[in-house]
């Protein structure tokens, strides 16, 4: 965040500069304020970088409790070697989650009186070693260790299994603490003939590491299909869980297949007192909108070029984190930016990537099927956006002017009836803040135009 405000003055700078009102009443502005996974409790956030068949997986531990008593049961499609499997920096998903983030934006009316400077066309400004895995079977259990090496502070095996009371039953007996009622649970995915990837903290490597908190797991597999198990994490979940996906593709936009993907509401004006609120309004605006759609869908919050933002919450990712988020197919001698700054060039990572952020809410009897995605060729950017608009407060003396002031108790109306429609708000409480957030605001016109809060 300290670096955005460091290029804020920049940007407000070339903004003076460059924005010229073609209309009596346009605006300029720029992002104020983001809505990221740090609203939520407990948000799971996942990366899939994917190209053909192959897919690296990045899932981020939001482990609440004694490392000790960690373990994570993952069902993946192949037998994974220890050359598949990494320890990711939890910064990267930092990154990627601030980049992609639902952002409101700040606008100010220019003068209505003040000259109009025609512009053809304005176009946004944009930020520019294999281990030796011994194979034991236990006849009883039906359970078979295909591999088992360690990586970084966690001690990894990849198992299959015959059927699911013996592969819980084997958890259980080798000390892997998972949750009552699993069992279920897993006998789908070993109809599947699918393997289960388990991890757990080595202590010892842990208390070597020097860190506080569990790092992400990173793995990478081939398989036709694109999916992520998301049924294994509900089986002692008491409430709704969040879930952020961020896919990252060559191609274009992801979207899930087996859900609806749909929409977060988007460019919207809502009153400027939000500016304060933003993270009560994004929580209520979700729950609002997830509810009306019967809790049965999954939410596109982003979709964008990473080579670009407009406007920006976060600078994207360059080419070196984009690797370390999983991304494989980045040639190493294709910046196409070789020729720009030093100091700049991070701004401006490769093209062939582009991010989709989707936020799953979801319990056992809305979500009864893993999530199943595909790539589309589609790349419309989109992001979830909110607008505030500043009216222009100073003194007018002219016709357009007029019709100016004129306008804003429409528009003010308008606004309050945009936050109680996405949120589900008390109308009357909304003009009621309105009515605080703008009563030191004193001259003639400006108390006419706000008669209808009552001022």
């Amino acid at each position: 965040m300290k670096k955005l405000r460091l290029f804020m003055p920049l940007v407000s700078a070339l903004l003076a500069v460059l924005c010229f009102a073609p209309t009596a009443w346009a605006f300029c502005g720029f992002y104020v304020a983001k809505a990221d996974t740090k609203l939520y409790n407990q948000a799971s956030q996942v990366i899939l970088a994917r190209e053909g068949n192959r897919t690296v997986l990045t899932m981020a531990n939001d482990f609440q409790g004694d490392v000790k008593d960690f373990a994570i049961v993952v069902p993946v499609p192949t037998v994974l070697q220890k050359e598949q499997v990494h320890v990711a920096q939890p910064k990267i998903i930092e990154r990627l989650d601030a980049f992609s983030a639902p952002r409101l934006v700040e606008y100010f009316d220019s003068d209505p009186c003040a000259p109009v400077y025609k512009i053809n066309e304005m176009r946004p400004m944009q930020n520019a070693a294999r281990s030796d895995s011994s194979t034991q079977e236990d006849s009883s259990l039906g359970v078979t260790v295909e591999a088992k090496f360690n990586v970084g502070e966690y001690d990894i095996v990849i198992l299959s299994a015959k059927e699911s009371g013996g592969l819980e039953t084997w958890l259980n007996r080798n000390n892997y603490k998972i949750p009552q009622g699993a069992k279920e649970l897993l006998k789908p995915y070993i109809r599947s003939a699918m393997k289960f990837f388990v991890a757990k903290v080595n202590l010892d490597k842990f208390a070597e590491s020097g860190y506080q908190f569990l790092r992400p797991l990173q793995i990478s597999y081939e398989s036709r299909k694109f999916m992520l198990p998301i049924r294994l994490g509900m089986v002692n979940a008491t409430k709704e869980q969040d879930l952020i996906i961020y896919i990252l593709s060559p191609k274009g936009q992801a979207e899930i297949t087996n859900y609806r993907t749909v929409k977060v509401p988007s460019d919207v004006n809502i009153p400027v007192f939000v500016k304060n609120q933003f993270g009560d309004f994004y929580k209520s605006m979700f729950q609002n909108s997830y509810t009306k759609e019967d809790k049965k869908v999954g939410f596109l919050e982003y979709a964008w070029d990473m080579s670009t933002c407009d406007p920006c919450a976060a600078e994207p990712l360059n080419n070196e984190e984009l690797k370390q988020a999983g991304v494989f197919w980045l040639n190493d001698n294709s910046d196409s930016n070789s020729q720009i700054a030093p100091g700049f060039r991070s701004r401006f990572p490769s093209s062939s990537v582009f991010i989709t952020r989707l936020h799953v809410r979801y319990t056992r009897n809305k979500f009864p099927e893993d999530l199943i995605f595909q790539e589309t060729a589609q790349r419309d950017s989109f992001q979830g956006r909110y607008i505030l608009q500043h009216p222009f407060t100073g003194k007018v003396k002219c016709s357009a002017g007029r019709r100016y002031k004129s306008s804003l108790r429409r528009r003010f109306e308008q606004e309050a009836q945009n936050l109680a429609r996405l949120t589900n708000w008390n109308i009357q409480d909304i003009r009621q803040k309105m009515k605080l957030s703008m009563g030191n605001i004193s001259n003639s016109w400006w108390d006419n135009s706000l008669s209808w809060l009552g001022l």
